[in-house]
């Protein structure tokens, strides 16, 4: 059991379905960033020598988070991404949890659509779905909207629109360590291979470069693909409730 949630909360990687989510983005700087902003400094040239296409923007990453009867509430304040790097690098991170959004989308063939990241990306060569961190761009009224980070992402990313998706009807939750990720799943009318062209289409246009590759899955098989590794629980809930006779995950 992670110490991140109470003894009688979900163990790593086992996913956990969530009735409400509250992100607050709270004044000053991230107590994290505050201790080791000199270090990260140092490491973040060591970074930018070796990929120089990074970007030092600034992303709300949180401080503490609590989970009781389906509600999840966290704490966090904006901080550089390089602060972030440095913290991921940490073995055992004593302050800090990374909260992301996954947007899940499903083909009307039944496919869960995700990309491969690009050799410029801090993950290259990772596969799974399009997201990024919530920034600055996603606080409304000092919290974040997880729903519009989504939105922006996928259309950043990929070039689908989740607008023009059927959002499912709930959210769920998973972490590692302290790493939290919130998806939701989202259907589409169109086919995989219909989704997979209009990312390609995109990826033609686009000037950021940061995918290399759009992938449509059909099995939890986890050697499929250089997948994250909090992909692969999602992947087995929504396999598995195909593979009971449902239509996926409501």
């Amino acid at each position: 059991m992670s110490g991140l949630f109470p003894e009688n909360g979900p163990a790593e990687m086992q996913v956990f379905p969530l009735q409400s989510i509250d992100l607050v983005v709270m004044p000053g700087d991230h107590p994290f960033h505050a201790a080791e902003s000199a270090a990260a400094a140092e490491n973040w040239r060591d970074e930018i020598a070796a990929n120089p296409a990074l970007f030092d923007g600034r992303m709300v990453f949180f401080d503490r988070v609590r989970l009781a009867a389906g509600a999840l509430q966290a704490e966090g304040h904006l901080m550089p991404f390089s602060s972030f790097l440095w913290w991921r690098k940490q073995k055992t991170p004593l302050r800090g949890v990374h909260i992301f959004g996954w947007a899940i989308p499903i083909s009307s063939d039944g496919a869960v659509i995700a990309i491969r990241m690009g050799p410029q990306t801090a993950n290259a060569g990772l596969v799974y779905c399009a997201a990024g961190s919530l920034d600055a761009n996603d606080i409304v009224g000092g919290r974040c909207d997880l729903s519009g980070n989504l939105r922006r992402e996928v259309l950043e990313e990929t070039g689908l629109d989740l607008s023009e998706a059927e959002p499912a009807s709930g959210w769920y939750g998973l972490h590692r360590g302290r790493r939290v990720t919130l998806y939701r799943y989202f259907r589409f009318e169109r086919t995989a291979e219909e989704l997979l062209a209009a990312i390609r289409r995109h990826m033609a246009i686009d000037h950021e470069k940061e995918i290399d590759a759009a992938v449509a899955i059909r099995s939890a098989d986890p050697t499929a693909h250089p997948y994250s590794q909090m992909m692969l629980p999602i992947l087995r809930q929504f396999f598995e409730a195909v593979d009971g006779g449902r239509k996926g995950v409501a």
